[in-house]
């Protein structure tokens, strides 16, 4: 089968097209046959630094594509269903730019019969992230569905990227009202294609003011990607007991809060980041997910806000470097027909 291999961390030029035999799973393990690798920040981000942790790796956490086998103890999957993958590659070396994958069964989601593969493979990081982070607030839901949010104002900063297009779409889902941010009228156009029901243009507006205008009592819920950059922003706009979910470091490693203001609104700020969630979290979000996927309600392409640039695998070190250059929109790889 044809793999992307990288054995050393550095430029996108580390990645090499290579035939590897195929990967028999074993228990707990299915293989797939992959049609569709999703391409995220974390991906280019293990890639370029630190140690290499095994021999080899193939890179890419999320994907889409049929089951082709099936280890001893796996239930619920067969052969020949149609899946979406997450988390394929954390602390293992077989991540989804490959024809064949062998993957945890407990990362491999059946897709819903009129779900595609494009969307299965934009789902992954981007979607479960949302998902965390419209979950984390003290008075807020564990689980989302619709009606789940009904009565929330929810802030998404950014939202023309992939995770703050999936906090869009969920949070609407889910029934709350939602603003989001944005730096252009390119971008404006995509979130309100996504669904965000109050656009705000932060270059060209005063951001606090108009987000005050829209909701005067305060935001409930902040998806936040760049905490350095808004932290004045959200503790201003945000209601008392809001919570804020750091999903990103977008605009630096570091932010200062000041005490009182914080603390006479009893504000939360929950940090987010998958690895670290916990698997009872992740099988949640991959349920919730799975529901708004059989509702409809996380279609990608430029009509609905996210724009799709398709690769083909030996095109993988172009792929990531769309993503490390912050293409807006989502990087796929078609593996497969």
């Amino acid at each position: 089968m044809k793999s992307i291999v990288y054995s050393q961390t550095g430029t996108p030029d580390v990645l090499h097209l290579v035939d590897r035999e195929q990967v028999e799973p074993g228990p707990g393990e299915v293989r797939v046959r992959i049609v569709v690798s999703g391409v995220n920040p974390t991906d280019w981000k293990s890639r370029s630094a630190g140690d290499v942790p095994f021999a080899e790796v193939t890179p890419n956490q999320d994907g889409a594509g049929v089951v082709d086998a099936v280890g001893d103890g796996v239930s619920g999957l067969d052969v020949g269903d149609r899946v979406w993958l997450y988390l394929s590659a954390y602390q293992r070396p077989s991540g989804t730019a490959q024809e064949y994958a062998t993957v945890l069964a407990a990362h491999v989601v059946k897709l819903p019969a009129e779900t595609g593969f494009d969307v299965g493979a934009s789902l992954g990081v981007p979607a479960m992230t949302a998902h965390r982070a419209l979950t984390v607030a003290e008075d807020g839901p564990r689980r989302l569905e619709p009606g789940a949010l009904s009565g929330t104002t929810v802030l998404v900063a950014g939202g023309a990227g992939a995770v703050g297009h999936a906090a869009i779409q969920l949070a609407r889902w889910a029934g709350a009202t939602v603003i989001t941010t944005i730096s252009s009228d390119a971008k404006a156009a995509l979130a309100s294609a996504a669904g965000a029901h109050h656009v705000v243009d932060y270059k060209t507006e005063d951001a606090a003011a108009v987000i005050q205008s829209i909701a005067p009592d305060g935001v409930d819920l902040i998806v936040e990607v760049s905490i350095p950059q808004n932290v004045e922003l959200d503790l201003a706009v945000a209601s008392t007991r809001a919570s804020i979910a750091i999903y990103a470091n977008n605009g630096g490693d570091e932010f200062t809060l000041p005490i009182r203001p914080n603390m006479s609104k009893n504000l939360r700020y929950q940090f987010v980041l998958l690895y670290t969630v916990g698997e009872k979290a992740l099988q949640e979000a991959a349920e919730d997910v799975t529901r708004a996927l059989i509702d409809g309600a996380l279609p990608v392409g430029e009509e609905f806000g996210l724009p799709l640039h398709h690769f083909s695998l030996a095109e993988t070190a172009a792929a990531h470097q769309a993503v490390q250059d912050d293409v807006v929109g989502k990087v796929l790889i078609t593996v497969a027909s």
